[in-house]
């Protein structure tokens, strides 16, 4: 490798990115790594946590002693409708924390289950409510 050749960085997930390609610390990507991914992640939120409800979402906390960093999952029920609105709603969901990611407090996982009205929610409402729920869980700094 030369001097000026830039470096590939191989993450676990077998994926290589160049390191000048590399986000930076303000960076607002929202990698897979801070999404949780296992049925067993969202039992142990579900079961160690505290659940704070709302209107258009549900949101259950848990502090995990080993996590530096916040992990999010994010839950629509089929009772919501097709699997267009679902995926919509969870992408606005996904997105709405991503913009609000550098306010969230480490070390904690969290799940946002969307419930019935969250479907025909506007973006400004089901933020609205995100900033207000995770207030009064006291993961937002």
């Amino acid at each position: 490798m030369t001097p000026g050749e830039p470096r590939l960085e191989v993450f676990p997930s077998g994926t290589g990115v160049f390191a000048n390609q590399m986000p930076t610390a303000a960076s607002f990507c929202f990698p897979k790594a801070r999404r949780l991914t296992h049925r067993s992640e969202y039992e142990r939120v579900k079961r160690d946590g505290i659940t704070r409800r709302g209107k258009l979402l549900m949101l259950n906390v848990a502090a995990v002693e080993n996590s530096s960093t916040w992990r999010a999952g994010f839950v629509t029920s089929r009772q919501m409708g097709g699997a267009v609105v679902r995926n919509r709603v969870r992408r606005r969901l996904r997105e709405i924390v991503r913009r609000h990611q550098h306010e969230l407090r480490e070390g904690f996982w969290f799940v946002l289950i969307a419930r019935h009205g969250a479907a025909i929610a506007s973006y400004g409402a089901l933020e609205d409510e995100w900033l207000r729920l995770g207030r009064r869980a006291s993961i937002l700094l």
